[in-house]
């Protein structure tokens, strides 16, 4: 008998909440929700989305079951909440009318197939002609940000694919979402301390990340991960002995990139003068130990220079930076500059490629990250106060890498549901090939003040049109893993 009294807790508890039968995975298969099992034995790992009614004492969102357990999507209201029937009899519930489950299985069970993403539309859907079942299967990652929109009588929900199917009546979207080899699911924020300005780099197989640090003695921690989700520390880019000198405060914004065989992380810090400048600092791993330029790799007498960010264009390294305008009273332009080979100096002349023109931008631009797609350059960039609910991420592009860029009329990413004032991002691509945007935002009510600071918050990225999209963001409900 397998962990039998557990297995009784949680049916009697679930079957209490739900109204419904008996509700533990382990009634009809063993296994252990908090264990990982032999990938040698076929089983298989059922992660629930964020409205499923936990049972008491179960710590995980998972469970992992001996044998393939399967679902054909079916989600049957009951109530105000909602059930799906697995293969093995479990019948976990959802609050709402929707349900949401990943499955993920052994190599033993020989399932080892491409992420895919069934839809399976509610008894009110309005169903296309010709189309003979209730529900869809699609490749990859398709999910919902479970906001249903008026649409004359009826309503509808834009899925983050970009198809919005309808619904009779007014509130009526209903929709369950079965992901199945996609790697389990995950919810914001990934890193629930304050990690602002976080900086990303793929490195293989695994992602390091770094972020703001203020005045602490040892400046900008160090993460690594596998997944975009699952964070651990690494220790710091600079140490406090390893500090330059001329760095007196103030480390923020750092980014590590690889340029040529080695790795070199850019940051910004205040020097002697109480101007900001951009340091850097080499290392022959991502994680250091790294020996920073003894003096800035760019500074300016008049004006704090901030927010480096680098990309190759053309085959070249190309720096590019906020100008601290802002806090002089003048416009804020984002500037570039081409590298040397070595990634350790400045070459050529500078080009501005955008400055702060646009009403929601406020008074400034910053945090530049720039990447190719389909040979266009896209510019991803914050504007306004980043102490409240205007903070914003915008987006521009152009043809060639140091421009002329031109800007997407309406940011691409604002403060909705618990999440305020989301910005400085790193665009990074996830393990399935899809791109990623990693960016930090406050929580709600704890805006510039006591709390958590600003969290690190994961959303994916569509591309719609020649213009990428970040649909449902910020998130907050699960969502597959990248």
């Amino acid at each position: 008998m397998i962990h039998s009294l557990r297995v009784a807790i949680l049916a009697g508890l679930v079957l209490a909440a739900c109204g419904g039968a008996a509700s533990s995975p382990l009634d009809a298969a063993s296994g252990d929700g908090g264990t990982d099992a032999d990938p040698g034995v076929c089983t298989t790992r059922i992660t629930y989305g964020s409205d499923w009614i936990r049972p008491a004492n179960h710590p995980d969102a998972f469970d992992v079951v001996d044998g393939k357990v399967t679902w054909d999507g079916t989600c049957t209201v009951d109530g105000a909440n909602s059930f799906a029937e697995l293969s093995n009899g479990f019948k976990p519930y959802f609050g709402g009318t929707g349900c949401a489950i990943a499955l993920d299985y052994a190599s033993a069970c020989g399932e080892l197939t491409a992420c895919t993403t069934r839809v399976t539309y509610g008894a009110g859907w309005l169903k296309p002609a010709a189309h003979p079942d209730s529900f869809d299967d699609v490749e990859g990652r398709v999910f919902w940000d479970g906001r249903c929109r008026d649409a004359g009588a009826d309503s509808a929900g834009e899925l983050s694919n970009g198809w919005v199917p309808h619904f009779a009546g007014d509130d009526s979207c209903a929709m369950a979402f079965r992901w199945t080899g996609c790697g389990g699911l995950y919810a914001n924020p990934v890193v629930p301390v304050d990690c602002a300005d976080p900086g990303v780099v793929r490195d293989g197989d695994r992602y390091v990340m770094s972020c703001t640090s203020g005045n602490a003695g040892d400046a900008f921690p160090l993460y690594t991960s596998s997944d975009l989700v699952t964070w651990t520390r690494a220790g710091h880019i600079l140490p406090a002995a390893a500090r330059p000198a001329w760095a007196r405060s103030d480390f923020w914004a750092p980014e590590i990139h690889r340029i040529g065989t080695g790795w070199i992380a850019y940051f910004s810090a205040r020097q002697s003068n109480g101007k900001l400048a951009i340091g850097a600092a080499s290392a022959a791993s991502p994680l250091g130990p790294y020996t920073a330029l003894a003096t800035p790799l760019v500074a300016d007498a008049d004006v704090g220079l901030i927010d480096a960010n680098v990309f190759i264009g053309n085959g070249a390294p190309f720096l590019v930076w906020k100008e601290d305008g802002n806090a002089i009273g003048v416009d804020t332009p984002i500037r570039a500059r081409a590298l040397t080979a070595d990634g350790l100096a400045l070459t050529g002349s500078t080009t501005t490629l955008i400055t702060n023109d646009r009403a929601w931008e406020g008074n400034l631009v910053e945090a530049p990250f720039i990447v190719e797609h389909v040979g266009t350059f896209y510019l991803f960039y914050s504007g306004n106060a980043y102490y409240d609910g205007r903070y914003a991420v915008g987006v521009a592009r152009a043809s060639s890498p140091l421009g002329p860029y031109t800007k997407l009329a309406d940011p691409i990413l604002t403060t909705a549901g618990p999440w305020v004032g989301p910005g400085h991002c790193s665009v990074v691509t996830g393990s399935g090939g899809d791109p990623y945007m990693v960016y930090h935002a406050w929580r709600t009510g704890m805006v510039n003040g006591p709390g958590d600071g600003r969290v690190v918050l994961v959303d994916q990225i569509v591309w719609r049109d020649g213009w990428p999209h970040v649909p449902g963001g910020p998130s907050s409900k699960t969502r597959p893993l990248p």
